[in-house]
């Protein structure tokens, strides 16, 4: 017997603190959702004002919608007015558009080039998912039980990465938990008998969720959605079920919703989205890796034991039962939900770690209903794996402070007792694992895995100016008493450098030699010339007799080529 001291029971404070809250948050649905809007709020806020723009994907949806606001062209999407961009649909763009030119309106200063502004629709969605998540799990688990699913979907990682970027995902994950909870309903409901039809309203909420995914991500959620039906279709041998979603009356609703800007962009693009849209960006991921993203299979079951803690902690204890109960209707919906769709991603060639995100929900209902059933498997040897699992929040903590040294050269003090907490509750969790429980264990998690998202997102990546070189570089050029200056770079093109750089509206990428050239052509003119085009700049304006100054010089890793790189800006000498 273990003489270790209890450090889970009721005369623990810290413990039984967070049972009394979590007791008293499940007593009404109400304290429930509050709960779950706080957590999220305090997970997904350190970070999400200060984190300049990240290359590559979040400065290019901003930049496109900034675009669009610019030119009044609400239709047509495209980044630095020339690249065309329709490999997505219009969503994101109308809601980030929304976004800022409420800003606008507000009196907020430089709103078009506030990176959080474009953010505000992933931080709803991601807040939107995690209530949704809670909705949907009360399809299968008693309030406690979705009280849990919620919390572990706003813990996770992954789900806290994407609420603090100006990308898709989270909006979208949204759209599928809220169309999965419309269908489950629908599916349990009808495995009933006598069971009366489906609430319109519940029919509403599935329909107008798959349009409102369609306009964000295509045909993703059509593939979510329809390979749960179809493996529901073919494991119960019945088609009977389906038509409880009154399809025809549905799809027109859907259809109505889509068809507007679809038929619009048509007219503005001709086939080209649709080639570009469904065969480009999404059956050819399919297939080939584009942008080099290209993976094994397997690679997300390996990245998902980081991305979903604290809920991964659980996966080998829960897995057993699940196998156990797969044919009862509750299991099955939601092993419809996520296995196809993970088979498919994972042998897709383009992988990307978010791509699994609108799967999470599903296996964080599956844990919480294993746990109120108290199925966890007692098997002694995946009970000891499973508890080692509570290090993450030390491995983060580790990662952040080595990494804030060795690319910032600063320990970052601030974010330490952060860390530190995670890292206490990490071990706490450890420990109630063993003495009182999964439920208790994950309170614990669930607070570590928020305390990490404070520590590393709120202050030790806002501390790394290294990693955010158009930052920098952007100031220098607001910083020029031009009246109309204008900018090229060389060798640095990154698309945060082209949504800061803001007034610049001319900034294009060119050669060393075509920086001189175009420095050469006037004054109020700035080249940005990354290390590897200097030789063939200081040549070429050797050449032409140009006279420039050096105005500033940026040491910074590239995140997008992920490679240190040093950027110097030079200005024409007639601008002094």
């Amino acid at each position: 017997m273990s003489t270790f001291p209890s450090t889970c029971s009721g005369a623990f404070r810290p413990a039984s603190g967070l049972a009394r809250l979590f007791d008293f948050a499940a007593g009404t649905h109400r304290r429930a959702a509050i709960l779950l809007l706080l957590v999220s709020l305090v997970s997904f806020l350190p970070g999400f004002f200060q984190i300049p723009p990240v290359d590559r994907d979040e400065p290019r949806y901003a930049e496109a919608t900034k675009e669009m606001i610019q030119t009044g062209d609400y239709v047509d999407i495209r980044f630095h007015q020339t690249e065309i961009k329709n490999d997505k649909p219009v969503g994101i763009y109308w809601l980030q558009a929304a976004a800022a030119k409420t800003g606008e309106f507000l009196g907020l200063p430089h709103a078009l080039t506030t990176i959080w502004l474009y953010r505000m629709p992933s931080l709803l969605g991601a807040i939107g998912a995690v209530l949704a998540s809670y909705w949907c799990a009360l399809a299968f688990v008693a309030r406690r039980g979705a009280l849990l699913a919620g919390l572990l979907m706003a813990a996770s990682v992954l789900l806290g990465v994407e609420a603090r970027i100006a990308t898709i995902d989270a909006m979208l994950l949204f759209t599928v938990v809220a169309a999965m909870g419309a269908l489950a309903r629908v599916y349990l409901q009808t495995r009933q008998a006598q069971a009366p039809p489906p609430a319109l309203g519940l029919l509403a909420v599935f329909w107008t969720s798959i349009a409102l995914g369609v306009l964000l991500k295509g045909l993703l959620i059509l593939m979510v959605v329809g390979l749960t039906g179809l493996t529901l279709c073919i494991l119960d041998r019945s088609l009977r079920w389906v038509w409880s979603l009154r399809p025809l009356l549905g799809i027109a609703w859907a259809a109505l919703i889509v068809l507007p800007w679809l038929i619009a962009i048509s007219l503005h693009t001709g086939d080209t989205f649709l080639v570009d849209s469904v065969g480009h960006d999404t059956l050819g991921k399919l297939v080939d890796s584009q942008q080099g993203h290209g993976k094994l299979p397997g690679f997300y079951l390996l990245l998902y034991l980081v991305t979903f803690f604290p809920g991964s902690v659980l996966t080998g204890l829960a897995a057993p039962a699940i196998f156990a109960q797969r044919r009862e209707p509750a299991i099955r919906f939601l092993l419809a939900w996520l296995v196809p769709s993970w088979i498919v991603f994972e042998l897709a060639v383009t992988k990307l770690p978010h791509y699994v995100l609108p799967l999470y929900p599903a296996i964080a209902i599956l844990f919480a209903l294993v746990i109120e059933r108290d199925a966890l498997s007692r098997w002694i040897w995946l009970r000891r794996a499973a508890v080692w699992w509570f290090i993450v929040p030390l491995v983060l903590a580790i990662v952040a402070v080595v990494g804030a040294v060795v690319i910032g050269h600063e320990p970052i003090l601030s974010a330490w007792p952060f860390l530190a907490a995670a890292v206490l509750c990490g071990l706490l969790a450890w420990r109630c694992f063993q003495e009182e429980g999964a439920e208790q264990a994950l309170l614990f998690a669930t607070a570590a895995s928020v305390l990490v998202s404070v520590g590393i997102a709120g202050f030790v990546i806002p501390s790394l100016d290294t990693l955010f070189p158009s930052e920098t570089l952007a100031g220098v050029l607001r910083q020029s008493d031009c009246a109309h200056p204008t900018a090229v770079t060389a060798g640095y093109g990154e698309p945060s450098l082209v949504f800061l750089a803001g007034r610049f509206a001319g900034l294009t990428d060119t050669n060393g030699a075509g920086a001189a050239d175009f420095l050469h052509q006037g004054s109020c003119r700035f080249a940005l010339v990354e290390s590897r085009q200097e030789p063939a700049f200081a040549a070429r304006a050797e050449a032409i007799g140009l006279h420039y100054q050096r105005r500033a010089s940026v040491q910074a890793l590239n995140l997008g080529h992920v490679r240190r790189v040093e950027i110097a800006v030079f200005q024409s000498e007639a601008a002094r």
